[in-house]
């Protein structure tokens, strides 16, 4: 596309600068967010002690998935997200490197469609802001893939506008990081925000319903916050994870997220008790906390200014905002995590690590990477004040990534095409979560995972799951033990099979299969499965 000059966009912003006015659409504008690295319970709707009032707001006046999935890690998230395939369908099984295979090119492919590509047809402006991941250096870029407007980071692991990790794109074009166009001293979670505001007065003086994808990097590693957001939890977790963990767990009980009757997963034996850890190492680790929880509740403050900006400019009623987590909290750097340089700076790499995430996703059991809940799990508000009846309800029935397409092409009237050009189109493989708006069912027959040779399937309260190519099956029974304490696999063995033989079907035909090779020309994932690369 035609990029405007800094002159023409200069122009359009300033007769932008005060909010345009919304005439009522034909269809719901929808705004996506999704957060990076975010565990279970790290909001306080879930059950987070870290103050998060704007998604709250959005929570009360709208609804509460408990049993919403993605993909277990960053990448495949975002092409599972934007396609409403599962990642390997979309050529995203893993990051962005090209490994010679369908399901791993590293990019979203030609047999697949964006959220965007199917609302532009609709009359919808599209606009992006914020992380993309899903193969920018391979030409899968959002003015490619059906954004009229973007302004857009290729991968992520930056905050602050000085840091020399950042590089930003504004509609393909790239931009300095002191660029005029942008805010002076920005920092990432406010500026994907204040341009993704920019769109839409566009997409409102242009009398379109508009789609705005919104992808913040908070709060990814490396963990960065100014000084003073970060000195507002100081000290709040000396108490530490064990203590901290059993509170934000009963909290989820008071509030309905978690059964009373599961039980809590345990301390993993890599992380210590808090109690044996010197006041030196305490301190240390409360700082770490301190910054992961400056970040999230900075990311729910850039919530609050994108709601209170939507309601001036007479747009919040008729908007479906759906917020949601790309993976679990991230136990990459290990359990003692990572503290290089000062946190309020732009050079610095703060990682929580083991011992903070297993607090972040409580109740569940694992990581980012696994299939285990704690990896695949993530909060979904939904908030559609015109379209959504019930306030601050709970929905229990399990939902996908996957189901975001069907959404979208739900509500926005949008038809999901079966060709381009010549080209045929996979069909989508989601389920609208309208009927589940009304507390209805959402029929489908399982839902499936593969990321990194851990794998998972579901159907109804039934879950089989494994740790790696060369792990065993676990079976657990989610209704009755969701937090996968008894593994029933050997006790059901017919059922264990009869779910591994779906799975291996779904893998064949959703290019899991063939698996790509490491060097020497040995499959991935053979013999003891090795340490994941940090994204």
């Amino acid at each position: 596309m035609k990029i405007m000059n800094s002159l023409c966009w200069g122009a359009l912003f300033a007769t932008l600068a005060a909010p345009c006015i919304a005439e009522k659409p034909a269809h719901p504008n929808i705004v996506v967010i999704l957060v990076d690295d975010m565990g279970f319970s790290d909001i306080g709707c879930y059950g987070s002690e870290i103050p998060t009032p704007n998604l709250d707001a959005l929570a009360a006046n709208g609804l509460r998935f408990t049993q919403f999935y993605n993909t277990a890690r960053c990448c495949p998230t975002r092409a599972s997200l934007l396609t409403g395939l599962y990642p390997h369908q979309a050529g995203v099984g893993h990051m962005t490197k090209d490994q010679g295979v369908p399901g791993y090119r590293g990019h979203l492919n030609d047999s697949c469609v964006t959220i965007a590509e199917v609302l532009r047809p609709a009359g919808y402006f599209t606009a992006m802001s914020g992380k993309w991941h899903v193969g920018q250096e391979h030409g899968a870029t959002p003015w490619a893939r059906g954004f009229d407007r973007s302004l857009n980071a290729a991968a992520g692991g930056f905050y602050f506008g000085g840091s020399k990790r950042a590089q930003l794109f504004l509609n393909g074009e790239a931009i300095a990081n002191d660029d005029p166009r942008l805010p002076k001293d920005w920092y990432s979670t406010d500026l994907w925000t204040t341009f993704g505001l920019k769109f839409i007065d566009e997409a409102i003086a242009a009398k379109k319903p508009f789609y705005l994808h919104l992808c913040h990097n908070a709060p990814h590693f490396p963990l960065q916050a100014p000084a003073e957001e970060i000195a507002k939890f100081r000290g709040k977790y000396k108490e530490g994870w064990g203590g901290l963990r059993d509170q934000r767990i009963e909290r989820q009980r008071q509030l309905g997220i978690i059964d009373p009757a599961w039980e809590k997963s345990p301390r993993p034996t890599e992380v210590r008790p808090w109690k044996d850890l010197s006041s030196e190492e305490q301190d240390r680790f409360d700082h770490i906390m301190a910054v992961y929880a400056a970040v999230v509740h900075r990311m729910d403050k850039a919530v609050g200014d994108l709601v209170a900006g939507l309601k001036a400019r007479g747009v919040l009623e008729d908007t479906l905002i759906l917020f949601m987590s790309d993976n679990g909290g991230n136990a990459e750097s290990g359990p003692g995590g990572r503290t290089e340089g000062d946190p309020a700076r732009a050079d610095s790499n703060w990682f929580c690590g083991e011992s903070w995430a297993f607090m972040e996703n409580a109740p569940f059991r694992l990581y980012k990477h696994y299939n285990h809940e704690g990896g695949i799990a993530t909060p979904l508000i939904a908030h559609w004040p015109s379209g959504i009846g019930a306030r601050g309800e709970l929905r229990h029935q399990p939902g996908h990534l996957i189901d975001i397409m069907a959404t979208c092409a739900d509500v926005s009237g949008a038809s999901y095409p079966k060709e381009i050009g010549a080209k045929a189109i996979q069909p989508m493989e989601g389920r609208s979560l309208v009927p589940a708006f009304k507390n209805g069912a959402i029929a489908r027959d399982a839902l499936y995972w593969e990321h990194e040779g851990n794998a998972a399937i579901r159907a109804g309260d039934m879950k089989l799951v494994r740790r790696g190519r060369g792990g065993a099956w676990e079976l657990y029974d989610m209704k009755a033990d969701r937090t996968e304490q008894h593994d029933l696999a050997s006790a059901r063995p017919d059922m264990a099979n009869e779910l591994a033989a779906k799975w291996q079907a779904w893998a064949e035909r959703a290019h899991v299969m063939p698996y790509p090779e490491q060097e020497g020309g040995k499959k991935k994932g053979k013999g003891k499965k090795k340490k994941a690369a940090v994204e």
